[in-house]
This record gives structure tokens, sequence and C-alpha cells, in this order.
């Protein structure tokens, strides 16, 4: 076990502490909160990640002290600032880190996304998004939870119809071209980013192969509001909270965004892309 995954065991065992002490069970303290119940019981069994609000929320519910209540909050930056190990990480499990991401998402209300080698898990198709949890599960050794991961991935994607949210995505042609999955799970894929692309919330752009990048690109990234970058690399996963290297991603971000084709050019290479994978299926 992690140091990691130990701190968080021990921030929701203090969680049901509070609980237990306020004799609320779990579904009476997920209805204070309006939560679902799910939740409590991700947070106690450190399934999930408590967050500086989570656990001020909680604190507040239970009747923690405010010396309490600055403990746990202390406890949860910790956490959330770690540079955590993935190998580790997904051996908690698959559908664990789509909780956690999706709490997150749940938070953010502008997205500006980059990636050069794979389709952003909020666009993702359920096939896609099942062979590439195959592989993950594989390099990392994660436990067998494809089919619940999927169903929260695909749980995740809502939040692109809530037109108080933008979100702006870029890809490279590359990420298109990957073949992450056999090429008829591709066509559906890239079926489902044209669709996408027309929402009114949301902005897609793809940068064409013969275009001159602004700089290499090494990782995708996220950012989150103007508040967190999450970075993933091959063994860490990256949560950024300090205003400078925020800044930096935002103007990297920018400078990819003016490199790349949105809207009807968009569109134009997802439907060559496509014409490619028909002529491979059609065989």
């Amino acid at each position: 076990m992690t140091s990691f995954q130990q701190a968080r065991i021990e921030l929701g065992g203090q969680l049901r502490r509070l609980r237990e002490s306020a004799r609320l069970s779990g579904k009476e303290l997920a209805e204070r909160l309006s939560w679902q119940p799910s939740k409590v019981s991700r947070l106690e069994n450190a399934r999930q990640t408590a967050t500086e609000d989570d656990v001020v929320a909680w604190a507040q519910a239970v009747g923690a002290s405010p010396a309490t209540t600055d403990e746990l909050i202390r406890q949860s930056i910790a956490l959330l600032n770690r540079h955590d190990d993935w190998k580790q990480r997904h051996r908690s499990g698959l559908a664990a880190i789509q909780e956690d991401i999706r709490d997150l998402e749940a938070r953010t209300t502008a997205f500006r996304v980059f990636e050069p080698g794979i389709i952003a898990g909020l666009l993702q198709t359920s096939e896609y998004a099942r062979h590439v949890f195959r592989k993950v599960k594989r390099l990392y050794s994660a436990p067998d939870q494809i089919d619940t991961a999927v169903r929260v991935r695909m749980q995740r994607q809502e939040i692109l119809y809530d037109r108080t949210r933008t979100f702006r995505f870029v890809v490279t042609e590359a990420a298109l071209r990957t073949c992450l999955a056999p090429p008829e799970v591709m066509r559906g894929q890239l079926d489902r980013l044209f669709a996408v692309s027309t929402l009114p919330n949301v902005e897609f752009g793809v940068i064409p192969f013969g275009t001159e990048l602004p700089a290499n690109p090494i990782n995708g990234f996220w950012i989150y509001d103007e508040s967190m970058v999450g970075v993933a690399t091959m063994t860490k996963d990256l949560n950024l909270r300090d205003p400078d290297d925020i800044a930096f991603y935002v103007r990297a971000f920018d400078d990819y965004a003016k490199a790349a084709k949105f809207d009807e050019s968009g569109r134009e290479v997802i439907i060559g892309i496509l014409a490619e994978y028909r002529k491979q299926t059609s065989h």
C-alpha cells in the first residue's frame, strides 16, 4: 500500500468516526449534503479522495469543531497536492479514478483540454473507452473493473449538455488516427466527435498533419477553470495549482488552439479520416 492510499484511508476513517459520533447513517448524511449515498461510502472507504469542499461540508453537517475542520482541510489539500504514483493509484481501481475525475469536473465551469495522442475521456464512446481501459488494466495491473469504469466515464459525459459550462478541446490529427481500438470502433468514435463538435457550448479543434506546431506535444493536459491543471504522464499524475504553472499551460493551450482548425474546417478533417476508416471496415 502506498503512503498516498494510507493517508486517504486515514482521512476516510476520520470522516466515518465524525459521522458516527453525530449519530447519522450514511444515507442521512448524504441527504443533508444533497449527495448520492454512494459518495459517502466512497469517501469513508478510501475509494475516492475527499476535496476541501467535501470535508468542509461534511464537518459542518456533523458539527465538527473548527480545529477538527482545519485538520481535515489540511489533510485533504495535502492529498490533492500529491504527485500520485499511477501504478499504485490504478491498483485502487479504475472506477474509483473515474469517480475522482467526475467530482473534479462537477466543480469546473470552463474546460480547456489538449490531447496529442488520445481522445479525451469526456468525448469517448463506450467501446473506445473499453479498449483504452483494457490497455490501462494490462499496463498497470489494475483490478478488473472495466465495466464499472466505462459506465462512470459515460455518466461523466452528461456534463457536456450543461449549457452553463464551456468546453474547448484541441487534439492533433495523430490523436484521431492513433488506433487504440479496431477500425470499426475508431469509426464510431469519429462519428461521436463529429456530433459533439456541433454542441453550442463545445469547441473542438484539430491540428492537421502538415501544420507547424508551436511546441513539442509531449503530454496532454486539462485546465480546470483557472484553478488547476492536470498533466498525465506514464508514471505520475500531476495536479498543478501554482498560478505560474497555470498561466504557463494557458499560454500553451492558446498557442495550440491558434494552430487548430475549428467548426466546419475541423469537421472536414474528421470527415477525411472517417472516409479512410470506412474503406478499412468495408473490406
